[in-house]
């Protein structure tokens, strides 16, 4: 295979930055971001008027010829690796999983395979078309190693570009159901005197703060009120669990998406989740509400009770609206039974 070659013409009123006007005007079945384009001028691909640019904030006037030269796309540098994936929808550019606990999405120092990239690579092999000029998945979200659920991966540039706005946007649809401490009900004075929080209608629980990293745990976020990222979750409850209710299976859904955004928030307002050994507290449940068997399980409980149980969003080629459920985990299952206990 050869370079592709990318001719086009700059238009009137550019943007002051090469890159920003490139990113404007190149056609868009070139399937060429901002960030690749960007790339490629550091690179040298990049000719204005037959002469190779170099500076992304040269600044570009109407009517300039561009060359842009593509490499072919490289392999990746990560190992294929035949691990068994739970693929719930397929097509030429993306594929959407439902991702085991205890797996880790993307390599990194600690985790250097095993991972879902590694299991991608292997499975789509030369379907991956490439993005950002190397043949690999492209991950346009996360969810922790010890959540399991549905996550949407792009197999193609055009594929990623479209679902990274779609994301940037806050357009894409997920709910995640959860086990947590206690019952986040309106009825519940201690929370009205939450900052951050409120109840909107039919006892929907408002989570609304800044999230950063934590002032001296670097691993960890922490809530603030002034700096940071704005986030906002919300979450019912789906049933309470115990007799009298010490724990609940809830749905939350995120406005934002922030990194442990649904963990630190519930955590926040007192209702940590069950098994999340970094925000869940040591809050204790009674055997008179949960029974012995509901105490146990919640104890021993190896991971964070959540799980993305719900992804839509927008095919970003074909434009059909998508949808995908996934059931919960036979763990989260086990977990719930034992924690309804009837007294």
């Amino acid at each position: 295979m050869s370079d592709t070659t990318v001719r086009f013409t700059i238009q009137p009123d550019p943007p002051a930055r090469m890159d920003k006007a490139l990113a404007r005007d190149v056609p868009q079945d070139a399937t060429l971001s901002r960030s690749r384009l960007g790339a490629l001028i550091a690179e040298g691909a990049v000719t204005v008027n037959g002469v190779v640019e170099t500076n992304p904030r040269q600044r570009l006037t109407e009517g300039a010829e561009i060359v842009v030269t593509t490499p072919v796309v490289s392999e990746s540098h990560i190992t294929a690796q035949d691990i068994a994936l739970d693929v719930v929808f397929e097509d030429a550019d993306l594929i959407v999983l439902n991702k085991p606990a205890g797996m880790v999405v993307h390599p990194a120092p600690g985790s250097p395979d095993g991972t879902l990239v590694n299991a991608l690579i292997h499975h789509c092999g030369d379907d991956l078309s490439g993005v950002g000029g190397m043949r690999r998945p492209g991950i346009v979200h996360r969810i922790d190693k010890d959540t399991s659920g549905l996550l949407v991966v792009a197999k193609s540039d055009k594929a990623h570009q479209g679902l990274a706005a779609q994301f940037a946007a806050h357009t894409v649809e997920r709910r995640y159901l959860a086990v947590c401490f206690g019952v986040p009900d309106a009825s519940d004075p201690r929370l009205r005197g939450v900052k951050g929080t409120s109840f909107e209608a039919a006892n929907i629980l408002k989570v609304q703060t800044f999230l950063g990293r934590h002032k001296t745990d670097r691993q960890r976020q922490a809530v603030s009120f002034s700096t940071g990222r704005h986030a906002v979750t919300r979450a019912r409850i789906v049933q309470p669990l115990g007799t009298p209710a010490a724990a609940a299976l809830i749905e939350c859904w995120l406005e934002t998406g922030r990194t442990h955004q649904i963990r630190v928030h519930m955590a926040h307002c007192g209702h940590g989740l069950i098994g999340d050994p970094t925000y869940g507290g040591r809050q204790k449940l009674s055997a008179k509400s949960v029974g012995e068997a509901g105490v146990a399980a919640a104890r021993n409980f190896p991971r964070q009770a959540l799980h993305a149980a719900t992804l839509g969003f927008v095919h970003p080629v074909s434009g059909d609206a998508l949808a995908f459920e996934a059931p919960l985990p036979q763990d989260m299952i086990e977990l719930v039974n034992n924690l309804d206990h009837r007294g």
